[in-house]
C-alpha cells in the first residue's frame, strides 16, 4: 500500500486522502505534465478508410500523412490541429500496396495489385504519371534520395524494375526469379535492394546490371526493406519474426549482419510488414499481426516501447521527420498517431 507524509509526518495510507487533497494533487499533475510533440493529443486516431490499411508515410515536412490501402484510396491528413482528411485521391484499380513521398514533398508515388504505379501532384491532387510494365501485382515502390526522377518497383511478376520518370517505358529489369515483397535504394541511387519469397536480400548493381552480393539470414520471406537516414545501413522485416539491420557500405565485412531485432509477429494473414528507421537513425519500428507496435533501439536491439491500441495487423509504420511522433497504420481500418 502506497504511503503519503504529511505535515506532522505521520504516515497516512495513500488511499485515506481527503477529496480536497485527491483534486488539488490532480490539479498539480496537470499543470506539470509536459508534453513532447505539437499533435492535438498524446494520441490521435484516424478513421476513415472502408477497408485494411497498408501503407502510411509521413511528408518530408512532417505536416501531412498519406495512408492507402485496400479501398484503392489515398487519404491526405493534416498532421497538426484537429488532424482533417483533407483529400481523397482515386484512380487506381486494386489493393494499394505501396507509396512514397518525393524528397520535397509535391508528389506521391503509388503502386498497387492493378499492376500500375501512379505518381501524383500534391498540389493540384491530379494523377501527371503512370508507368506500366510490371505483370503482375507491385509489393513495393521506392524513390531515389539523390537522383528524384528515379523510382524502383518490385512485384510478384519475379521482376525489379528501375524506372526514369523521363522516358515512357522502364529503364532496366532484373530478374530475381522469385516473387519480389520490397524494394529500396542505396544512398547514390546506383544499388537497388530487393526482397522476396526467397528469403535472400539481393542487392542489384544499376551499372553491371546483376547482383552484387546477397544478404542470407532470414527464414522466410522478406516484407520490408528500409534504408538508414545515413545510407549505411539496411533494415529489414521477415516472416520468420525477425527485424535485421545490414551494413551496406562498400567495404563492409563479409558478414554483413549487425543485428537482429525480436519480439514482434507475422501470423496466417501474411500481410506485407513494413519497417522504418527514425530520422536520427537511433531508433526502429516494425509492424507486428499481434496488433502492438513494436520500437528498438538499434544500439541495445532493445525494445523501447510496445504500444498497443489496434485491433488488427499493424502493416505499415512511420516517424516523424521532426518531432517525436509515430504512425501505424493496421487492418483495423485505422491510424494512430501517437507522441512518444
Amino acid at each position: 500500500m502506497s504511503v503519503k507524509r504529511s505535515n506532522d509526518q505521520a504516515l497516512v495510507p495513500a488511499n485515506k486522502k481527503t477529496r480536497s487533497e485527491i483534486v488539488a494533487y490532480a490539479a498539480k499533475a496537470k499543470r506539470s505534465e509536459t508534453r513532447s510533440s505539437s499533435l492535438f493529443a498524446p494520441i490521435v486516431i484516424l478513421a476513415g478508410h472502408e477497408s485494411e490499411i497498408f501503407c502510411v508515410k509521413f511528408s518530408p515536412d512532417g505536416s501531412i500523412v498519406a495512408s492507402a490501402g485496400h479501398d484503392r484510396k489515398i487519404f491526405l491528413w493534416n498532421v497538426y490541429g484537429e488532424c482533417e482528411n483533407w483529400a481523397c485521391l482515386g484512380g487506381h484499380n486494386g489493393a494499394i500496396t505501396d507509396l512514397k513521398f518525393l524528397k520535397d514533398g509535391s508528389e506521391i508515388v503509388t503502386c498497387a495489385t492493378d499492376k500500375n504505379i501512379f505518381i501524383w501532384d500534391v498540389q493540384t491532387l491530379e494523377r501527371i504519371k503512370r508507368f506500366k510494365g510490371h505483370k503482375d501485382f507491385v509489393n513495393s515502390v521506392d524513390v531515389c534520395r539523390k537522383s528524384p526522377q528515379l523510382f524502383c518497383s518490385g512485384a510478384d511478376d519475379n521482376t525489379v524494375k528501375l524506372w526514369d520518370r523521363r522516358k515512357r517505358g522502364e529503364a532496366m529489369t532484373f530478374d530475381s526469379n522469385y516473387q519480389v515483397l520490397s524494394v529500396c535504394f542505396n544512398e547514390s541511387g546506383e544499388q537497388i535492394i530487393s526482397g522476396g519469397i526467397d528469403n535472400d536480400i539481393k542487392v542489384w548493381d544499376t551499372r553491371k546490371n546483376d547482383i552484387v552480393y546477397k544478404l542470407k539470414g532470414h527464414n522466410d520471406s522478406v516484407t520490408g526493406l528500409s534504408l538508414s537516414p545515413d545510407g549505411n545501413y539496411v533494415a529489414s522485416n521477415a516472416m520468420d519474426n525477425t527485424a535485421r539491420i545490414w551494413d551496406i557500405r562498400p567495404f563492409a565485412p563479409q558478414d554483413r549482419g549487425v543485428n537482429i531485432l525480436f519480439g514482434h509477429n507475422h501470423n496466417f494473414e501474411k500481410n506485407l510488414l513494413r519497417i522504418a528507421w527514425s530520422p536520427d537513425g537511433q531508433l526502429l519500428t516494425a509492424g507486428s499481426a499481434d496488433k502492438f507496435l513494436y520500437i528498438w533501439e538499434v544500439d541495445t536491439s532493445k525494445i523501447a516501447y510496445k504500444l498497443p491500441g489496434h485491433n488488427g495487423s499493424i502493416n505499415s509504420v512511420d516517424f516523424h521527420p521532426q518531432e517525436p511522433i509515430v504512425a501505424s497504420c493496421s487492418s483495423d481500418k485505422k491510424i494512430y498517431l501517437g507522441e512518444l
